[in-house]
This record gives C-alpha cells, sequence and structure tokens, in this order.
C-alpha cells in the first residue's frame, strides 16, 4: 500500500528530510498490526539517527521516528489483543530497517502496542512511549529507587527529564532536578522536584551534596562531563543511570571509592536486537504509564507541534534547545 512519509534521503541534517510518496507492505506478518497514525513524537534519537544512518543497515532513505500513536485499521489473522477502531500507541521503527512513525501508517507486533485510554488524548499518547519506558527502566528497574531516597535528575525541564521528576516522586523520592532558568525551576517544582538548581548560578554537585547529604541515585542525560561532577554528589553505594554512556571516574576516583553502581540505559537495545521479550515488557510499561496518564498522576508537558510535512522544521526546533517539554508531529488535516 501507497502512504506519505517523511524520509531521509541521505545523512546530514534536517533539509534532508522529505516528504514523499512509499510502499508499505500489509499484510506482513500473522501477529502484525496495521495503525493509521495520528501523532508521533521527536526524540533527540532522531537527530543521531539523521545524521548518522540507522543503526539497522540498509540503503537509504529510510524513515524516522521511534514514537507513535493511531487506530488500529486492520490486523493479521492471529492477532487477539487489539481489534481494528481501538486507539494504540508504541515504540517502533526509526533505526532502518523496519520504517519509522513520521508516516500516515506503521506495521506494529501486536505485542508491542498499548490500548490508549480515552482519558488521554493523541499527542499526549505519541509524546509517551519512549521517555517514559527510559525512565520507567533507569528509576524503577535499573536503579530502583525507593521511598525516602534522594534523587537528582538532570534536565529537570526537557522531554525525558520532566517525566523522570515526576516518576521519582511518584516513587516517595525526594528530588532535585537541574535547570538553566527561573521559569524551568518553577516547572520542575510543579512537576514534584523539591530542589531546582539552576547550574547556571550554582555549582550543582555542591548543591545537592549540601541538599542531600549524599545522592542515593543520580539520572544523567546531558554527557560525561555533567556525569564526572555528580560523582562528588553521591552517597556511598548510590546508583548512577546514564543515558550517554558511562564517564571515566573523576580525578578524585569518588566512583571507585564511594562504591558507586553505575548503568547504561539504552532503551533501544530490544529493537535493535530483535528481542521480543524485551520489547513485550516495554509495551507494558507505555500501559502502566499510560494509567498514570489518565489518573491524573503523571503529566507529559507539550511543547510545540507541527504538521508531518515539517518534521524539518520540527528537528531544527527540537536542536535549538528552545523546547519545554516534548516536540510533536500530527498528521491528517
Amino acid at each position: 500500500m501507497k502512504i506519505k512519509a517523511v524520509v531521509a534521503t541521505q545523512k546530514g541534517g534536517a533539509e534532508v528530510l522529505k516528504l514523499t510518496e512509499v510502499e508499505l507492505a500489509w499484510p506482513q506478518g500473522p501477529r502484525d498490526v496495521l495503525v493509521e497514525l495520528r501523532a508521533a513524537a521527536l526524540n533527540p534519537a532522531d537527530i543521531f539517527f539523521r545524521e548518522l544512518g540507522g543503526y539497522v543497515a540498509g540503503p537509504l532513505p529510510f524513515v524516522p521516528g521511534h514514537d507513535g500513536m493511531g487506530v488500529v485499521t486492520a490486523v493479521g489473522p492471529e492477532v487477539t489483543l487489539v481489534k481494528p477502531g481501538d486507539r494504540v500507541c508504541f515504540c517502533n521503527g526509526g533505526i532502518g530497517g523496519t520504517y519509522g512513525t513520521y508516516a500516515e501508517a506503521a506495521v506494529v507486533p501486536e505485542w508491542q502496542l498499548a490500548r490508549v485510554p480515552d482519558a488521554v488524548d493523541d499527542v499526549t499518547a505519541a509524546a509517551l512511549p519512549l521517555v517514559a519506558i527510559t525512565c520507567w527502566e533507569s528509576l524503577y528497574e535499573r536503579a530502583a529507587v525507593e521511598p525516602g531516597e534522594f534523587v537528582l535528575v538532570h534536565g529537570g525541564a526537557g522531554g525525558t527529564g520532566h517525566v523522570a521528576v515526576q516518576l521519582a516522586a511518584l516513587r516517595g523520592a525526594r528530588v532535585a532536578a537541574t535547570v538553566s532558568s527561573a521559569r524551568k525551576a518553577d516547572i520542575v517544582s510543579g512537576l514534584g522536584a523539591e530542589l531546582p538548581i539552576n547550574y547556571r548560578e550554582v555549582d550543582f554537585a555542591e548543591a545537592a551534596l549540601h541538599w542531600s547529604g549524599g545522592l542515593h541515585v543520580a539520572f544523567d542525560n546531558a554527557g560525561a562531563e555533567v556525569m564526572q561532577k555528580t560523582y562528588r554528589a553521591m552517597a556511598p553505594y548510590g546508583r548512577v543511570v546514564t543515558l550517554m554512556g558511562v564517564a571515566p571516574d573523576d580525578a578524585d576516583l569518588n566512583a571507585y571509592n564511594l562504591n558507586l553502581t553505575l548503568h547504561n540505559v539504552m532503551m533501544l537495545t530490544p529493537m535493535w536486537k530483535g528481542l521480543a521479550a524485551g520489547l513485550q515488557h516495554q509495551a507494558e510499561i507505555v500501559a502502566q504509564a499510560l494509567a498514570l496518564v489518565a489518573e491524573g498522576r503523571l503529566r507529559l508537558r507539550l511543547s510545540e507541534s507541527f504538521p508531518l510535512a515539517d518534521a524539518g522544521k520540527a528537528q531544527t526546533f527540537l536542536e535549538s534547545g528552545d523546547a519545554i517539554g516534548k516536540v510533536t508531529l500530527t498528521m491528517g488535516d
């Protein structure tokens, strides 16, 4: 079947993204589902794959985007978990190979879909999967945050950070979050952060250590330099989770001497490696996060939304750093 999709015609800047017609194979496997997309979300990984190419080797062009929300329009003969007309969301594709979500439709295995509650709107559902999976795996499964623990979230007002702040607070942790402005400090306070730290005005590690006496958990999505500075704010036997790759120890060997546990978190691994059980588990995480949204306990901050044809402009906006919350695409008129 023919659909419209945004494709990366080659590696490079946002100008390589073009809206065109592509062939979407349907029907496919017996447990595959055809979803007519209504919305998709952007993630920093989209920029990475646009510039450097997909994890899955294959010819260009490819369709980027991992997060999608839409309506089931057809199902394979062995599908039992969803039916035509169901509103669903998912994280799938966009790493090369399988088409991503910058498109009018997607084919997704049924075990990767989560039904969207009536109380959750289309764009919010599209914005949720990747960040929910990332933060849930990081804080609940790898760091195993406990009530009363001191937790630091870097970039607390960002697309990922603002979800991490809320999930840590929902677990009963005491949360600090780094921010770059007074406006963002107000935002993270409203999401449950006890201590906003403007890293442009103060030494965040010193502030976090003074506040906590030593952090039990730190969530890093800023990179090696920030992670190294974070080591000295940790309590003995603390846990650091990073989305950016584990940084070497600092000059004072705090990571070693404090006996810190360091976790890499890369939520695309099950997709990249074809780990069906891991993908099913991630869909279960999304379903639990959707329930929290429907109950009003988890809020997704939505930044600008762009029509599908303006995906290049949307990525440029994401790269600018001006977004507070999630940047999204919408399909249709």
